[in-house]
């Protein structure tokens, strides 16, 4: 298990910072890290032996991520046809705006920004991470440079790179 301790310290503070971009609420962020690590713990000897134990490990906290998003835009058209107004917490990150542009972009694209800027992945391993093919990746990068250009100023500019 010690090398689970080496792959934990390696992986969290990068899991950590994809899971806020992507939920842009700090506990929630760790909630999800914390599940994906201990699914990664409980299945050690099998994902030790996977090329990329980290992307795994991504894949699981982007599809946990996916699931509370799911959950809370349930909650959210509960809340509005009980016609109590949701709270919503401001994203805890450098840039509030930007996090909060980037968290009203489709579920695909907001995975895809996060794994790419934030994580600083390749195309091509967040292709892989996410099951899609790399010219997907690319696509969501543009579409969502395009949502995002109005507020950017500077931020996420440049070519993708494969």
């Amino acid at each position: 298990m010690d090398d689970f301790e080496a792959f934990f310290r390696r992986e969290h503070p990068r899991l950590l910072a994809i899971a806020m971009a992507v939920v842009g609420d700090r506990e929630v962020a760790r909630e999800l890290v914390q599940d994906a690590l201990l699914k990664a713990f409980t299945s050690w000897p099998r994902i030790a032996s996977l090329d990329s134990p980290g992307g795994w490990t991504r894949k699981v906290l982007i599809n946990l991520s996916i699931d509370v998003h799911r959950r809370h835009h349930r909650e959210r058209g509960a809340l509005t046809r009980l016609q109590a107004p949701p709270t919503i917490e401001a994203p805890s990150l450098p840039t509030p705006a930007l996090w909060s542009a980037v968290q009203r972009l489709p579920r695909l694209q907001r995975s895809v920004v996060a794994l790419y800027y934030v994580d600083d992945m390749p195309v091509s391993e967040v292709a892989t991470v996410l099951g899609v093919s790399p010219g997907t990746v690319k696509t969501s990068l543009s579409r969502a440079r395009i949502v995002l250009a109005p507020m950017l100023s500077g931020h996420l500019q440049g070519e993708v790179e494969s």
